[in-house]
């Protein structure tokens, strides 16, 4: 690796110790932030001109079915049972690991394009173990910082969903040891669980166990559309002690405020699909005001792009407009809920606390000395951002993913004057293939089936 100084741009560093500089320099050593301020000299470095541009840590996505990234915005009129029948049940069966392969390619080289340098890749398409390698590999080729969330097998999917009475494929124990031995990689694992709504006690239960020996995280959809009032799952959870600092739970749309004080005073963690759970019918109302106020400080996920976007720009401005207009409007169900969301404060549930979602606050998430280079540029001369005056309503307000000019991953740069570098595949050709292969998506004579 070679030193990079990134000179004279506009750094939100997302450390309030360190602050921000409005032309402030970035030294990148070994992969790692290794300082951050004015006029850093390092002769043999590198340097990157940053002025012009808002330098910032990369942004964190932390649930992302990024295997459906080649069925894009086919769902978006679909309420959930319509979702789950197209994706889940009708095309989730029929992928080849080849198939997995493009999609996950796909979808993390747009990931990084558009600034977010960590994922976490929630893959309930485990149908072999021939499915988990080809996602694993494609997550490698591309060059992403990611924790592959391991799920289940969509074959008969009833049985693996609805009270279902078998345990998380055991395939995981293989894929700890033979890939994520080490936390230290650009790639980590966790558990895609089911948890009560999914599984009779005794399997969630299990499962949990089954994580925490392995030492990974675990990340569990909870609550979304009618299943928080149906199974009190995570009151379920609270009361078996089950609930702690190593879980995430995902959307929360209909779980009760009881519930979530519940999330809030074990340290569990909440990912919110903004735009999905916006876009859905009957999904439930974004909980964003009744988790802040009982202290849960939310990340954001892109979710699956069969419905939305696949950025962190679209989310973050979903998340400020709804939430003002609730609160201006007086719809807040939430006494406590903050009378205002500043901008900053969206954009720490892009960085910061998508890293702490993810188990990797002490690695990304901020510019702090010390931490993984992950770190992109954003042209703040493009036509609609500038005159900046402020950099965080810029990029909160403005920016999209167009916008990003630079990503830096590990101290490696993947995308240099808004073309993507360091992936085995070019973007053109990944939406090629997966337009010409995907078995997902068309019969053996190459027309679309539909399904």
């Amino acid at each position: 690796m070679t030193r990079l100084l990134i000179r004279d741009g506009w750094v939100l560093t997302m450390d309030a110790a360190v602050g921000d500089l409005p032309a402030g320099d970035v030294l990148i050593e070994n992969g790692r932030i290794a300082a951050v301020g004015h006029s850093i000299v390092a002769d043999d470095a590198e340097v990157i001109d940053a002025a012009g541009h808002i330098v910032m840590p990369g942004l964190v996505d932390t649930h992302r079915h990024t295997w459906q990234s080649c069925v894009r915005h086919r769902c978006g009129d679909m309420d959930s049972p319509g979702y789950f029948e197209e994706m889940l049940f009708r095309r989730g069966p029929r992928y080849r690991p080849e198939d997995v392969y493009i999609a996950t390619l796909l979808g993390a080289v747009s990931a990084l394009d558009s600034g977010t340098t960590t994922m976490l890749d929630w893959a309930h398409i485990v149908n072999t173990p021939d499915h988990s390698d080809a996602a694993i590999t494609a997550l490698v080729d591309s060059g992403v910082r990611a924790i592959f969330g391991h799920g289940w097998p969509l074959i008969d999917p009833v049985s693996w969903m609805v009270d279902s009475a078998r345990g998380h494929p055991e395939d995981i124990r293989r894929l700890r040891k033979q890939y994520f031995s080490s936390n230290d990689g650009l790639l980590t694992l966790a558990m895609a669980g089911r948890g009560p709504e999914m599984t009779i006690p005794e399997v969630w239960q299990s499962d949990l166990r089954l994580a925490r020996e392995l030492a990974i995280r675990s990340t569990i959809h909870m609550g979304a559309a009618g299943r928080g009032p149906r199974y009190h799952a995570i009151a379920q959870m609270n009361q078996a002690g089950a609930l702690a600092d190593d879980l995430t739970f995902v959307h929360c749309t209909t779980s009760s405020d009881v519930e979530l004080k519940m999330m809030s005073d074990t340290g569990v963690t909440v990912s919110l699909g903004i735009q999905v759970e916006q876009v859905t019918p009957a999904y439930g109302d974004l909980p964003l005001d009744r988790l802040l106020s009982v202290g849960l400080r939310p990340s954001l996920s892109s979710d699956t792009e069969t419905k939305g976007a696949g950025d962190l720009f679209t989310q973050m401005k979903l998340a400020l407009s709804s939430y003002r207009a609730w609160m201006t409007n007086g719809h807040s169900r939430a006494d406590k809920a903050p009378a205002d969301l500043p901008l900053r404060r969206v954009l720490e549930f892009a960085t910061i606390a998508g890293a702490e979602a993810t188990g990797l606050a002490d690695k990304v998430g901020s510019l702090t000395p010390g931490k993984q280079a992950d770190v992109i540029l954003i042209r703040a001369t493009d036509l609609n951002l500038a005159p900046v005056s402020d950099a965080v309503g810029a990029v909160v307000l403005g920016a999209h993913a167009g916008n990003v000019d630079t990503v830096i991953v590990g101290g490696d740069v993947v995308k240099r004057h808004g073309r993507m570098l360091n992936c085995r595949y070019t973007v053109k050709s990944a939406s090629t293939k997966s337009r010409d292969s995907c078995a997902c998506l068309h019969n053996r004579s190459g027309s679309q089936d539909g399904g």
